[in-house]
């Protein structure tokens, strides 16, 4: 244990901040407020998101306060920045791999390093669901994709799909109208269900066609999306012609790493959390945003969370006297 310690001198922090998503990145800036060394861990390689998360996905964000109208990515920027202003905030590009539980602090590994922490934040957020049906793996970058911003130019002139029924899938629709001539809504049920703004702008949309009570069955092609199969007929066929399809059927909680350390989850796998002070059950781990059991999830309400948890963590510190 002394051996690890003085090992670890240099690479000790009083919060870790697992997500470079927008909640970490606010509660990183509220806990160097507070006087805390802090380090964010944020995976960003090709194949994940970049630092500020889920929201550097959305093509306008209207429902953030401050800002009338803004666009996902430069939002992301933005708290970045501010983040970043603050010196006693490390933020690395590293994915942790596993978390230990030691007397007073707990051990944080990485794919490429080891760190000591007093109190650890989850802001791991959520990734995308996959469309599990035969050719969605095959597929994958080759006409189906998770991200409407990223890759909608791709599209221009093209027909495309969006699988899924809520808010997202309808922003998602509507950014894909920028570039494509004709967009699909499939649905597995009677009616899409987005903000009453967003259904009121689909409905406008002439290059929108909503297909309900329709699943999507397989992805067909040669070398990239040609068509996809229905489980029913539309008009007369069960096969649709397209050259994109985007996803958008929800995501899957990432709190894999919280199981060891026997933080309390619930069914769907979410952080259960005291909803007050972002406090899990085990004592000097708190968890903020997309992860947690909290049923309202946007960007404003994990920021709030994630700041609140940055105090809890600044109470727990104090008053253990760490």
């Amino acid at each position: 244990m002394a051996n690890l310690k003085n090992k670890m001198k240099n690479k000790t922090y009083d919060f870790l901040v697992l997500g470079a998503g927008g909640t970490g990145l606010a509660a990183a800036m509220y806990a160097a407020r507070l006087g805390l060394k802090t380090l964010v861990l944020g995976y960003t390689s090709s194949t994940e998101l970049p630092i500020g998360g889920v929201i550097t996905t959305t093509h306008v964000v209207e429902n953030y306060p401050g800002f009338t109208t803004i666009s996902g990515p430069d939002l992301a920027k933005n708290i970045e920045e501010h983040t970043r202003s603050y010196k006693l905030v490390t933020i690395k590009g590293e994915k942790a791999t596993e978390i230990k539980k030691l007397k007073n602090c707990f051990h944080v590994k990485t794919n490429k390093s080891d760190y000591m922490t007093k109190t650890v934040l989850f802001a791991t957020g959520t990734r995308w669901k996959k469309l599990e049906v035969p050719g969605s793996s095959e597929f994958e970058n080759k006409g189906i994709s998770y991200c409407a911003l990223c890759d909608g130019p791709l599209f221009r002139n093209k027909v495309v799909s969006v699988v899924g029924g809520s808010d997202s899938a309808a922003k998602d629709a509507l950014l894909l109208t920028e570039y494509a001539k004709k967009v699909y809504i499939i649905y597995r049920s009677e009616e899409i269900h987005p903000e009453p703004i967003n259904m009121e702008r689909v409905k406008k949309n002439k290059k929108i066609e909503i297909i309900n009570n329709t699943n999507v069955m397989g992805i067909n092609g040669k070398e990239f999306v040609e068509s996809v199969l229905l489980d029913k007929k539309y008009k007369g066929s069960n096969e649709l012609k397209l050259d994109g399809v985007f996803v958008a059927i929800g995501h899957v909680v990432l709190s894999d790493l919280a199981k060891p350390l026997r933080v309390r989850l619930n069914s769907k796998g979410e952080i259960k959390i005291n909803h007050m002070t972002s406090e899990t059950n085990i004592p000097g781990i708190f968890a903020a945003g997309d992860v947690t059991d909290k049923p309202f999830k946007q960007l404003i309400t994990g920021v709030a969370d994630g700041c609140t948890a940055a105090y809890s963590a600044y109470e727990y510190i104090t008053k253990k006297k760490l």
